[in-house]
């Protein structure tokens, strides 16, 4: 494989992107705030729209997105994900051993006495557990995306994100229960079963319908029109996706800014924190980096269906810990693009170590 014609390849199909990224993102959110200022009911009716914690317009969104990147799979090259085991081994090791214990050290450590002052003492417990319950579950949708636009290795992607659903089922409650020192913890498993059915099982079903139709009357050359025509879409969709997260929430935003600026440290810091220790591990392990850009940013992002479901299940709709897990759904697309932008502006610097 010629890794500098697939870097140039990479650069020029991104450079348009990301040349202006900031700026879409920018004018997104203001334009979601404004809009959620000013036509207060259509986002409140758009907000109601809602089956088990699940927001049906940002899923339909979520599904432009992840189609592309799962048309690109085959189903029958999976088994070369055990090429990857490194890979799979540092991802994991970042979920589950790091990112829960992090976040509550950062929650303590920012909320709890950083920022004391300035928060109101009731909710600062309540603001810690929502940072934990946002950090215990991996997130299964928008990783797809970002792997997509890091050039990740789909089959990778698709696995690693089946196999942290299938250990969220056992692993959620149990860290969640011993991080908030609660007995028992009521997980909604209406939230957990619904997402991971509306953005892989059906998402990857219809997808590989599609794929097989496109092979069949036209070989790849068809996938890969296919693919050509979606990426505008998949583009709008997320851009659309920051307009309608930022719209349901302006008014939150606009009555407390201080509090969101103040919870969205630990969480940024949380981030970046997981994002380069799962990269610069992949790198030490020469794992490629195809596999250890989708792994840092699996590493790195959020189940915020999930963690606002279980911050209203356990303490209610205006306590300090959905507030907290709604704040991490507000910076997540932002923050999650910079991590793409980072991991593939330096995947020169990354293969000097691997090759």
């Amino acid at each position: 494989m010629n890794n500098n014609n697939d870097t140039a390849r990479t650069s020029k199909r991104l450079s348009g992107f990301s040349r202006y990224l900031s700026l879409w993102v920018l004018l997104c959110i203001a334009t979601g705030m404004l809009l959620g200022r000013f036509l207060p009911r259509t986002f409140e009716m758009l907000g109601r729209l809602e089956l088990a914690q699940v927001n049906l317009p940002v899923a339909v969104l979520i599904w432009l997105m992840i189609i592309p990147m799962l048309l690109k799979v085959d189903l029958g090259a999976l088994h070369q994900v055990r090429e990857h085991w490194r890979g799979i081994g540092v991802t994991l090791l970042i979920n589950w051993a790091v990112k829960p214990f992090s976040m509550a050290l950062l929650g303590w450590l920012f909320i709890g006495h950083v920022f004391s002052a300035w928060l109101p003492a009731a909710y600062l417990d309540s603001y810690i557990a929502g940072l934990i319950l946002l950090a215990a579950a991996p997130c299964t949708a928008m990783v797809f995306v970002w792997s997509n636009l890091a050039e990740g290795e789909p089959h990778f992607t698709l696995s690693q994100v089946a196999l942290n659903d299938v250990i969220m089922i056992f692993a959620f409650a149990p860290i969640v229960g011993l991080l908030l020192g609660l007995a028992s913890i009521q997980v909604p498993w209406d939230t957990l079963l619904l997402s991971v059915g509306l953005y892989i099982i059906i998402p990857v079903l219809l997808a590989q319908a599609w794929r097989y139709w496109l092979l069949r009357h036209g070989g790849q050359a068809s996938v890969d029109a296919a693919l050509t025509m979606l990426n505008p879409v998949s583009l709008l969709a997320l851009l659309a996706t920051l307009v309608l997260l930022f719209g349901f929430q302006g008014g939150q935003i606009l009555a407390q800014p201080l509090i969101i600026v103040l919870l969205a440290v630990p969480i940024l810091i949380q981030v970046y924190f997981n994002a380069g220790l799962a990269y610069l591990l992949n790198r030490h392990f020469r794992v490629a980096h195809c596999v250890a850009a989708p792994s840092a940013l699996i590493g790195a992002s959020n189940f915020f269906e999930l963690a606002v479901a279980t911050a209203i299940s356990l303490f209610g709709f205006q306590s300090g810990a959905a507030l907290a897990t709604v704040v991490g759904v507000l910076v997540e697309v932002p923050v999650m693009l910079s991590v793409v932008w980072l991991v593939t502006r330096s995947r020169d610097w990354y293969e000097i170590r691997t090759s």
